[in-house]
C-alpha cells in the first residue's frame, strides 16, 4: 500500500524484453537505501517486486498483464519514473490509499500554466469515469492528486478530469515533464470500487 507521495525521481537504466514479460532496472539511490530482495516498490504507480539490487539500482520483473494495463511497456533507458516505497503503519498518510494496482491508462489532453501552478487535463477510459468525482482523489503515474474538474469529450470523445499541479509536484515528479499526448497510469480510489461492489455494482475485484 502506498500514499501517492513520490519520494524520488528515478531513471531507467536498462530494459530486457522477454517473450511475455520485461525486466527493468531503475536507478533510485533513496528508495534502495533500505530495500531488500522481495520488497515492493512503486514505479509510476505500479507495485513491483524487487528481484535484484546493485549500487543504488534495483531490478524488477514486469509480467504481460502489467505491460498491457500500464504504460511500463513504453519505458526505455533514460526514462524518468516516479518512485515510492510502501507506506509504514507508523507513518503519515500524506496522500490517499494507493494500492499500486493500475486500473488503466489515460493521456495528457492539455496543460495550461498559471502563475503558481499548472492545470492539466487527462483523458480516461469510459469504464473508469464513474469513479472520478470533483474533489475526489486519483493516482496519476503514482502521484496522489485532487480532482478539480471533470467532463466529457476529450480527445477521441473520452471523459476527462483536471488536476492542478503545484511547483513541488512539477519539480519532483514526471508530471512536470509530461506533454499532451503522453500516456499516464491511472488508479482510481479503491474505496469507490468497494462501495460499488457492496451495493451490488460491477466493480472489478
Amino acid at each position: 500500500m502506498y500514499t501517492g507521495i513520490v519520494e524520488e525521481l528515478g531513471e531507467v537504466v536498462g530494459v530486457e524484453r522477454l517473450t511475455d514479460a520485461a525486466r527493468i532496472t531503475v536507478r533510485g539511490p533513496l528508495v534502495t537505501q533500505d530495500a531488500a530482495h522481495g520488497d515492493s516498490l512503486s514505479i509510476n504507480g505500479v507495485c513491483l517486486t524487487v528481484t535484484g539490487m546493485q549500487d543504488g539500482t534495483f531490478t524488477a520483473d514486469v509480467m504481460l498483464e502489467t505491460l498491457t494495463r500500464s504504460s511500463l511497456g513504453d519505458l526505455g533507458p533514460g526514462s524518468r519514473v516516479n518512485l515510492e516505497r510502501p507506506m509504514r503503519l507508523d507513518g503519515r498518510l500524506g496522500g490517499h490509499l494507493v494500492q499500486g494496482h493500475v486500473d488503466g491508462t489515460g493521456a495528457i489532453v492539455s496543460r495550461n500554466p498559471a502563475d503558481h501552478w499548472d492545470v492539466v487535463r487527462v483523458s480516461l477510459p469510459d469504464d473508469l469515469a464513474k469513479y472520478v468525482v470533483e474533489k475526489g482523489s486519483v493516482s496519476v503515474d503514482g502521484v496522489s492528486l485532487t480532482i478539480t474538474a471533470t467532463g466529457e469529450g476529450a480527445a477521441g470523445g473520452l471523459p476527462w478530469f483536471e488536476v492542478s499541479l503545484i511547483p513541488e509536484t512539477l519539480d519532483r515528479t514526471t508530471l512536470g515533464r509530461k506533454q499532451p499526448g503522453d500516456t499516464v497510469n491511472l488508479e482510481v480510489d479503491v474505496i469507490a470500487k468497494y462501495v460499488e461492489k457492496l451495493l451490488g455494482g460491477s466493480a472489478r475485484s
